[in-house]
């Protein structure tokens, strides 16, 4: 059972807190919701369920595989848990789902606030396996707070989302996602058909119920069996945009929140794309930038930054006619290699490893990109996948309402190909990732707003590729007034907490462990 700072519940307390909840689930759910004296009976005793917390187990295989968390530095344990929520908040007097939570509890529990929830994005990202990795960026948070995080539902040991086995993977992601010819596209498209009836197949049941509204509804259930008056929260990337339907679902139960690496939620799919392909390009840039900085120790060709882009595309057009060798008896795509530089993109500390993948693809071997490609999609050494993209086609599909035929995609590649050279058709082609889908989608982008919440911290980066800084502002602004906090972080890699030296991580620290709230517009580098 957690320890909590506050007193237990009372049974009518936990009652009207479910009915509060059960009328947030009528705003634009995956199917509505009604609120009946049975429902509300029935979240109210969710809400006082008690966690059997544990050692923590090796990571699935869902999960990523790996070794069960040690211990942190003074002997404080790993421990996790399954909580029960409804599969259908709809109907949550029906079917309920696990989902899995993993904590570090607090190292001052005399000053102890209350459970910091971390979700680090994805979507599809495992956070009972991602805690214990990052942990060590955390430990002045965890002074005051239990550490969370959990596997949302449709990832990991969440009733996690299956797909296709890992041979058919392997096939899935070499393929050809920038096709050239008619047969190309053809092949394209099925592979993408194929995937979606493999994913129904196996997960038909839970594709409806797996989105951000049923997630940031997990969230409110996991505040009160916590014990929490408020949620604490950092969000990070698609952590940011599940943090604000949060908030626009409970405004008033928000208590301190940290969305970092901003995802724009007055996006569409197709801008966010749009936007993606931009970012991943500016990245690029800046890493080719750096190389040539370096002059004769740069291991790649040409004097200026496009230069060394001119070569990148000529390397991903020869990979295109004839893939090179890879890993094992695996060959390295086209689609791989690009897959694999936009991976070494999310942090400043890879450029080192892009420089070298790209000049070793360059002289024929290509296991290096092949083997950042694979860590982007999931796949590890033994050739197990998690299903990390599984879930994130699943939440983004029954999130999206865009389906886009073959026609419509190819009159926006040239916008695309104008926004990046690189990545431009990957991701323009990538707006058909849905079409094929077995669940509508449910919005054209998230509603964010949050009247009465608290001010919540939102930190833009002005180098993310992922996340462009842009989507920082956007986010404040429809928070409403009042409530996003915009700070700006002048560097590289996608977010600002984990890899920007002192500043970010003392403003963040002091607002989540004293409540200090910084001056908005403040800038750090």
């Amino acid at each position: 059972m957690p320890t909590t700072a506050t007193a237990v519940r009372s049974a009518a307390l936990a009652a009207s807190l479910a009915l509060v909840w059960v009328a947030g689930c009528s705003d634009g759910g995956e199917g509505g919701a009604r609120s009946t004296a049975t429902g509300a009976a029935r979240l109210a005793e969710l809400a006082q369920q008690k966690l059997s917390w544990r050692g923590c187990p090796a990571p699935s295989e869902a999960e990523g595989g790996g070794m069960a968390p040690s211990p942190l530095p003074g002997g404080t344990p790993w421990e996790c848990a399954f909580m029960d929520a409804p599969l259908d908040y709809a109907k949550p007097g029906g079917e309920t789902i696990e989902l899995a939570l993993i904590r570090a509890k607090a190292s001052a529990p005399d000053r102890r606030i209350g459970s910091l929830i971390f979700n680090f994005g994805g979507p599809g990202g495992s956070g009972v396996a991602t805690l214990p990795l990052a942990a060590s960026d955390y430990t002045t948070l965890r002074t005051r707070y239990d550490l969370v995080s959990f596997d949302p539902r449709g990832v990991g040991r969440s009733v996690g989302v299956e797909c296709e086995p890992d041979r058919r993977l392997d096939v899935y992601y070499a393929q050809d996602a920038t096709p050239d010819t008619p047969a190309e596209e053809k092949t394209y498209v099925d592979g993408l058909r194929s995937y979606a009836r493999a994913c129904d197949k196996n997960s038909g049941t839970e594709l409806p119920h797996v989105g951000t509204l049923n997630a940031a509804r997990d969230m409110e259930l996991m505040r009160q069996v916590l014990g929490d008056p408020k949620l604490y929260y950092f969000g990070i990337s698609y952590g940011t945009e599940l943090g604000g339907v949060y908030a626009h679902l409970f405004p008033t139960h928000v208590g301190r929140a940290v969305f970092d690496a901003v995802v724009d939620p007055s996006q569409s799919g197709e801008q966010g794309a749009l936007g993606q392909a931009r970012g991943f390009q500016l990245a690029l840039t800046n890493f080719a930038q750096a190389c040539v900085d370096k002059g004769d120790a740069c291991a790649l060709p040409g004097t200026t930054p496009a230069e060394i882009q001119e070569g990148i595309i000529a390397l991903l057009q020869r990979l295109d006619k004839k893939p090179i060798p890879g890993i094992g008896d695996r060959m390295l795509t086209s689609t791989q290699a690009t897959n694999g530089i936009a991976q070494a993109l999310y942090s400043q500390d890879y450029w080192e490893l892009l420089e070298q993948g790209l000049d070793e693809a360059d002289g024929g071997d290509g296991a290096l990109l092949l083997a950042l490609s694979d860590a982007m999609n999931g796949r590890n050494e033994v050739g197990h996948y998690s299903n990390m993209g599984a879930a994130n086609t699943a939440i983004n599909c029954v999130d999206a309402k865009e389906r886009y035929t073959v026609a419509e995609t190819k009159a926006r590649l040239p916008q695309f190909r104008e926004a990046s050279p690189v990545f431009g058709d990957y991701l323009g082609w990538g707006l058909l990732g849905c079409t094929e889908w077995p669940v509508p989608g449910t919005w054209t982008h998230p509603d964010v707003s949050a009247p009465g919440a608290p001010p919540i911290l939102v930190i833009g980066n002005t180098g993310d590729p992922a996340t462009p800084y842009e989507g920082a502002r956007s986010m404040v602004q429809a928070l409403g007034p009042g409530v996003g906090v915009e700070v700006t972080y002048e560097g590289q890699g996608h977010g600002a907490y984990n890899g920007s030296g002192t500043c970010v991580k003392r403003l963040v620290d002091a607002y989540l462990l004293q409540g200090t709230v910084p001056k908005p517009g403040t800038v750090c580098r």
